[in-house]
């Protein structure tokens, strides 16, 4: 399994696992948080590989879909980032301000729950 694509599951599976069913988090979780095989997987539910495999893809292309229609990742990377980059300028230009970098604190908090 490439790795750019179990790190983009496990992103996307982190912000829309609610939206799937119980078997699709499940399978979903020991395929890429637990780094089960498809026989594993298919061992532990009685099933063929090729379900497990179905219902991985199913998964996949569901979460996907999610984020296209959402963007809740991008958001949250974007936001990150001007976080941060509000941080630094607040660090770099009003340092005493300690309001100001209570607030940013508090964004920061905020952003990254």
């Amino acid at each position: 399994m490439e790795l750019e694509k179990s790190e983009q599951m496990n992103i996307l599976f982190n912000f829309y696992s609610k939206l799937l069913t119980d078997k699709q988090r499940e399978y979903m979780s020991l395929y890429y948080a637990e780094d089960l095989s498809l026989g594993e997987i298919a061992e532990q539910f009685n099933v063929s590989r090729q379900a497990v495999y179905d219902n991985l893809k199913r998964s996949e292309d569901i979460l996907k879909h999610y984020e296209n229609n959402l963007g809740m990742v991008n958001n949250t990377i974007l936001e990150n980032e001007l976080t941060n980059e509000l941080q630094d300028y607040v660090n770099d230009n009003y340092p005493n301000d300690k309001k100001l970098v209570k607030m940013v604190k508090k964004l920061d908090a905020l952003s990254n729950r």
